[in-house]
């Protein structure tokens, strides 16, 4: 009689395995009172497997949902690393890092991210042709939500009359938020953005739903059990290792001369969101430029529309601080202009090894801007 953990592939087992290993690995180091750098670069290690942990653990209780409902898991859950480093943070009093790190998750994810999946596969594929309809619709709810988010900022920032308010503001767009997002849902449910008659399009054009949607059928799928015990240990996991990490950040980044907003912007941002990034540009070697931009850009879209303005509504309860939607001006810009450049990408439908290149670039020169503070 086979086992059920037959179903487990051999990468699936290794990532098992690397996430024990470092989240072992991060105890035992934080107990013995190691050097904190070496804590704070372990523990990182171990967001970014554990973060790839859930999302296997997603994919395969997805499969059983569908792929609307799998979407919707992916947005509760997806980011659920991120999620409880940034509460561990605020707790800590280390809002900076927590409004740099939502931003740098968003630039990492349209500039970084993206631009790596073009350069690989429009260098090995060369242009690249997609459907355009659902990438549309992500830019534009990606630009609303920032925009949104935007608002106090500006308030604050040209002495409005509004400069005394701005924790109400904050409060006031993290609800709009948390309701565009509520309505999304039954539009994504329902199989997204509708073309009107033309010619066929292909089986990869799709709603923007996680790597489940691209899973080969004949592969065997984990028992139920075990997929929720995944997803439950991983959980657990993510909790025990943020607290090490933002324990360790502030006197690491101290000891290493990087300063806590280059820190949230890039460092934080990438190891928690390495389920995106990886699949988003495997995607893109394979030749599956759909899936790739979908995945991509859904991840930035989940933390303006969702994790974000969770963390402004939850912040005065967990933090000795209220975390606002007022960010340095230098963040604002960045973000502003990150968004206006990937609309202006996606939008035609097709990209070239080139685009990626210029987003990589433009990526570097933002993280270049904060690695001073």
């Amino acid at each position: 009689m086979p086992s059920p953990l037959d179903a487990v592939r051999r990468s699936q087992r290794l990532t098992v395995g690397i996430a024990a290993a470092l989240v072992v690995a991060t105890a035992a180091l934080d107990a013995a009172g190691a050097n904190h750098v070496l804590v704070f670069v372990v523990a990182a290690l171990a967001l970014a497997a554990l973060a790839a942990l859930v999302g296997d653990a997603i994919e395969q209780i997805g499969e059983r949902l569908g792929p609307g409902p799998t979407g919707l898991l992916q947005s509760s859950l997806g980011n659920l690393p991120e999620l409880l480093v940034a509460i561990f943070a605020l707790r800590a009093g280390l809002t900076s890092v927590v409004q740099a790190a939502l931003i740098g998750s968003v630039l990492g994810n349209v500039l970084l991210v993206l631009g790596a999946a073009f350069l690989s596969g429009g260098a090995r594929h060369g242009t690249q042709r997609f459907d355009p309809e659902a990438p549309r619709m992500l830019v534009t709810l990606l630009t609303l939500a920032v925009g949104a988010m935007l608002v106090p900022t500006l308030a604050d920032k040209l002495d409005t009359p509004a400069v005394h308010h701005t924790a109400a503001l904050s409060d006031a767009a993290a609800v709009v938020l948390l309701l565009v997002y509520a309505a999304s849902i039954p539009f994504w449910l329902s199989g997204g953005p509708q073309t009107g008659p033309g010619p066929a399009k292909s089986d990869e054009a799709v709603a923007p739903v996680p790597a489940t949607s691209a899973r080969t059928p004949s592969r065997p799928l984990w028992p139920l059990w075990l997929g929720v015990a995944m997803l439950a240990a991983a959980s657990v996991g993510s909790g025990a290792v943020s607290d090490w990490f933002v324990s360790a950040l502030t006197p690491a980044t101290r000891s290493l001369g990087i300063s806590p907003v280059f820190t949230g912007l890039v460092i934080v941002a990438i190891a928690s969101n390495a389920v995106e990034n990886v699949a988003g540009i495997r995607f893109a070697w394979k030749a599956r430029p759909d899936y790739a931009i979908s995945t991509i850009l859904n991840s930035p879209l989940q933390i303006t529309l969702f994790l974000t303005p969770v963390l402004v509504l939850v912040s005065p309860l967990i933090g000795p601080a209220h975390l606002t939607l007022v960010f340095p001006p230098l963040l604002v810009a960045a973000l502003a202009v990150a968004v206006v450049v990937v609309t202006v990408v996606v939008y035609d439908g097709e990209y070239s090894w080139l685009e990626g290149v210029a987003l990589i670039a433009l990526y570097a020169v933002v993280g270049a801007a904060f690695w001073w503070g």
